[in-house]
């Protein structure tokens, strides 16, 4: 058995698919629209793993804050290796993303960072 994919609501698709596809390497399908419902998503594949969807509808409340909560905490990328989190962190920094997490060895031995996404949501880069 696997995951099939995560689904994510989000404000803006096309910023959010832009993050996603330039930084981790997505490949995204073709937008997906259901008028009636005012609803939205792209679906991204990456080289391995589960696919990510992206979904949007106006009705859907944003996240009233960027603390830790119950729920799906994070999305994980492994990048292959330390210094490319290291590279990948820094490209991200430079592009104006928030950095919530530094490079680091953790206590159970991955070395990860965590950014946000354009939309609050926590993304662990692991090498």
């Amino acid at each position: 058995m696997r995951i099939e994919h995560i689904a994510i609501w989000v404000n803006s698709l096309e910023l959010t698919r832009q993050f996603y596809t330039t930084y981790f390497g997505g490949v995204s399908g073709d937008l997906y629209e259901n008028p009636k419902k005012q609803y939205k998503s792209y679906f991204l594949r990456f080289e391995t793993g589960a696919r990510l969807e992206l979904m949007y509808r106006p009705d859907i409340p944003a996240r009233q804050h960027l603390d830790e909560v119950m729920g799906l905490t994070h999305l994980a990328f492994s990048v292959g290796s330390e210094l490319l989190v290291d590279l990948l962190t820094e490209r991200l920094r430079a592009d104006g993303y928030s950095i919530v997490g530094e490079p680091r060895r953790t206590g159970d031995g991955y070395y990860e960072s965590v950014v946000l996404d354009p939309e609050g949501n926590r993304v662990e880069i692991t090498a």
